[in-house]
């Protein structure tokens, strides 16, 4: 599968995900405790094995950027690393793996999220080392120029010199004129090279904070004992009183069809076309964000789902295709499809054929039997994920931090399996509209001695 595919597919990689952990949901024994500085704490037990996944959320990513910083949030997370009063630079890492762990962060539109696996008993030295650099990061200004290299040479390779990353960019762009989803998280390069460690001193200051967190615990634990784990380690950490709550930045509605192009050297062209929908948190009814999931599941639902049985086997037009949506946003987001044309095909033609499928599913109810292979999908993602201690946490962190509440997670695969052929037929025609619709081209130039290989980030990671 190429890279921008399955990233574009991330709505849908989300969507059986989400499936997939609602069992494990209902066998898990979930507690959620508030101390009194205003962390969040949310406990998952789960004793099939003897380890613990331990991760730490904040409520900051790039969708809370304002242009001039944009990339804070990503040159941040970096900087979690590079020490503290207490722990030097690249330790952190390091007494993680001594104590037999694996750790990982990254940055996206929503949040930061730091995470570690540890067999059960080295919980506490996850706690301790979060808790130390939740307030005590060592801001040194040597650090910080290096990073923001690493990272402008990021943004180099991952964005300015994959054709696709760079249409997804700029078709956010386009597509958001108001919404801050247009905002990449990497940031802009301008900003990177204009950024001041101030910037990333107040940033810090603001939203890293207790009050500002969720830590998520999955694994085998018992809930108590971790909460006064939580309380001895984080207990005693000043909340920010600095808090700021984002205004909504509610996108105006779309008078026509946007249309970019994006020329620069490409081994193939590619189409990205996106339409406006609300998410789960934005939805003012309630059933839409999961006909909008079954929607993608039809188009994009594996083998036999729509793209694949009618373009890309059936017509030959494209040699690849997909749909994309996430329900779990903080704002409004994009129902995205894309394709690449087939050799002898254009992308006026893809274009045409993607339209069609839309226009199908507006004109005619999908069949029961579709309907039901959908959902069974569903189904059987959540029997194949379900042992994920992980995920478990990661769904958890999610929904806290985009305002869903995780007991929200239960609703999934009931939800899903509610859905109506009929509810599939509605969000279509309200939501997939021409005159609502952004359309971005990359036109390929000839290609340069670089190599062109494409990809699109949604995110960004520390290693």
């Amino acid at each position: 599968m190429r890279v921008q595919k399955s990233l574009l597919r991330l709505g849908m990689s989300l969507f059986l995900i989400s499936g997939s952990l609602v069992s494990g949901f209902s066998q898990a024994r979930v507690v959620e405790y508030k101390l009194a500085n205003g962390l969040k704490l949310i406990v998952s037990e789960d004793h099939r094995a003897p380890v613990v996944v331990s991760q730490v959320w904040y409520r900051i990513g790039s969708s809370y950027e304002h242009n001039g910083i944009t990339g804070v949030s990503h040159v941040l997370e970096h900087m979690m690393f590079k020490g503290t009063q207490k722990i030097p630079p690249g330790e952190f890492s390091r007494i993680i793996s001594a104590n037999g762990g694996r750790e990982n962060a990254f940055t996206s539109s929503d949040y930061t999220a730091y995470f570690q696996r540890l067999e059960k008993s080295r919980l506490k030295v996850s706690f301790r080392l979060e808790a130390d650099r939740m307030r005590n990061l060592r801001l040194q200004d040597k650090e910080f120029q290096k990073e923001v290299r690493v990272v402008m040479e990021e943004r180099r390779l991952r964005t300015e010199d994959k054709p696709e990353s760079m249409t997804y960019e700029l078709f956010n762009a386009a597509a958001y004129a108001v919404n801050s989803y247009r905002t990449p998280v990497i940031g802009w390069m301008n900003d990177l090279q204009n950024m001041e460690l101030a910037d990333l001193k107040d940033w810090y200051q603001r939203w890293y904070a207790p009050n500002n967190s969720i830590v998520v615990v999955a694994g085998d634990v018992n809930a108590e004992e971790v909460y006064q784990l939580a309380k001895k380690y984080f207990g005693s950490l000043k909340p920010s009183e600095n808090l700021r709550r984002p205004k909504p930045q509610i996108e105006p509605a779309q008078k026509g069809l946007r249309r970019i192009q994006v020329k620069m050297p490409a081994q193939l062209p590619y189409l990205l076309m996106g339409y406006p929908v609300p998410s789960l948190k934005t939805a003012k009814l309630e059933w839409e964000p999961y006909a909008l999931e079954v929607l993608a599941g039809i188009l994009d639902g594996g083998d036999s789902a729509r793209l694949s049985t009618r373009l890309i086997r059936g017509k030959g037009m494209v040699s690849s295709a997909g749909a994309g949506y996430s329900l779990n946003t903080r704002m409004s987001t994009m129902f995205l499809l894309e394709a690449v044309p087939a050799q002898g095909y254009s992308i006026k033609q893809a274009e045409a054929a993607l339209i069609k499928e839309i226009t199908d599913l507006k004109q005619n109810r999908i069949t029961q039997d579709e309907l039901n292979r959908v959902k069974a999908q569903v189904v059987a993602s959540n029997v194949f994920e379900r042992d994920s201690i992980f995920y478990q946490a990661m769904q958890i962190g999610r929904y806290e931090t985009v305002g869903l509440g995780w007991r929200r997670i239960d609703e999934y695969v009931p939800r899903i399996q509610a859905v109506t052929a009929e509810q599939v037929q509605q969000v279509a025609r309200k939501y997939l509209k021409q005159d609502r619709l952004t359309v971005a081209e990359l036109v390929p130039l000839p290609m340069n001695t670089k190599k062109g290989k494409a990809g699109k980030g949604g995110q960004h990671g520390h290693h």
